[in-house]
C-alpha cells in the first residue's frame, strides 16, 4: 500500500512515517507540508492513501481533499487532525475523506484505520463518530420541520483557495504566483468573494474563513 503523509509539522510527519514503515505491507512514498504539495505528490506518485492534516497553510486539508478526490477518485484520504470540531469533520467527510482520526490516537488505532480504509471501509475516531451521530440526529430533527441542510457554502473551490491565502496575509501578487494566475484574476476572485458573502473587510473575511474551517484561528 503506497501512502503519502501531509502535515505542516515535521515532527508529526516523521513520526507517522517511522511508525508506518515498520509495517511490511505499507510504503510511504512521499511527505508534504501543505495541501498544495499533497495534491501535487498524489498526482505524480499515485498513492493508495493520503493521510491528510486538516489545518495546513496555503491550501488546507479540506480543499486539498476536494481537489484530490475530484482528480484522482481512486485515492483514499484519511484525515488526521487535532481538531474534533464538527465543522472540520463534516467538511472533510463532504470533501470525500474515508476516515477522520484524532492526533492523540495511539498507533494501533492509526494502523486499524489504515487497514479499514484499505478494505474499502470507513473509520472515525470514537469521539468523532459520537459527534457525527449527534449532528445527524440534530439535522434529522430539523428536516422534520421542513428545514433543509445548509450547503457547504457559496464559494467555488478556487475562491476558497484565494480566501485562505488572503486571510493568511499573502499579497495579491504572491497569491497569483502560487496559483499560477494573473493578479487581475486574483482581484476578480477577491471581488466575487466579497460580493457573494457581503463582506468587505479582511478582518470579517478572516472571521468567516475561521468559522467555515477554511483557515485556522
Amino acid at each position: 500500500m503506497k501512502v503519502v503523509i501531509a502535515d505542516d509539522h515535521g515532527i508529526i510527519r516523521d513520526g507517522i512515517r517511522a511508525l508506518l514503515e515498520r509495517e511490511p505491507d505499507i510504503d510511504v512514498v512521499g511527505v508534504a507540508e501543505n495541501g498544495r504539495q499533497a495534491v501535487e505528490l498524489a498526482r505524480t506518485l499515485e498513492p493508495n492513501l493520503v493521510i491528510m492534516d486538516v489545518v495546513m497553510p496555503e491550501l488546507n486539508g479540506i480543499e486539498a481533499t476536494r481537489q484530490l478526490i475530484k482528480e484522482c477518485p481512486n485515492i483514499q484520504v484519511l484525515a488526521l487532525s487535532a481538531h474534533a470540531d464538527h465543522r472540520y469533520v463534516i467538511e472533510m467527510l463532504r470533501a470525500g475523506a474515508s476516515g477522520y482520526l484524532l492526533k492523540d490516537c495511539v498507533f494501533d488505532e492509526l494502523r486499524f484505520a489504515v487497514s479499514a480504509i484499505r478494505r474499502g471501509q470507513s473509520y472515525l475516531s470514537p469521539p468523532v463518530a459520537h459527534m457525527v451521530l449527534a449532528e445527524y440526529r440534530q439535522k434529522t430533527s430539523r428536516q422534520k420541520n421542513t428545514e433543509t441542510i445548509a450547503p457547504s457554502g457559496p464559494l467555488t473551490i478556487r475562491e476558497r483557495e484565494v480566501l485562505q491565502l488572503l486571510t493568511e496575509g499573502h499579497t495579491m501578487r504572491d497569491i497569483a504566483e502560487r496559483l499560477c494566475i494573473s493578479v487581475k484574476t486574483v482581484e476578480t476572485h477577491r471581488k466575487k468573494i466579497s460580493d457573494k458573502l457581503g463582506i468587505r473587510s479582511i478582518v470579517e473575511l478572516t472571521k468567516y474563513a475561521i468559522r467555515e474551517g477554511i483557515t485556522a484561528g
